[in-house]
């Protein structure tokens, strides 16, 4: 099986700086936090809705961004940065 998001529910952590979000793989759930600098390079404006809008209206290229971190590593946890998202606006 391959790693899919059924899960819509995502959250914004000031304390580390991300808005974190989940997966699955089969029955293994898998972590992801994608980082404030890299929602600010989508657009986002400071602020926990900001951030989550932002997460919300680039849902798609954030969750491309995520499987293929999970391709690279198929880890249990994932955090992505400005790297992954790269010139995606």
């Amino acid at each position: 099986m391959s790693l899919n998001f059924p899960n819509p529910v995502r959250s914004f952590d000031a304390g580390r700086s991300c808005v974190s979000f989940w997966g699955s793989d089969a029955s293994l759930e898998i972590a992801f936090q994608i980082e404030v600098d890299a929602l600010r390079r989508l657009g986002a404006e400071p602020g926990e809705a900001q951030m989550l809008a932002t997460f919300d209206s680039h849902r798609d290229a954030i969750l491309s961004a995520a499987a293929a971190a999970y391709g690279r590593h198929k880890g249990s946890y994932h955090r992505l940065t400005v790297a992954d998202i790269g010139g995606k606006a």
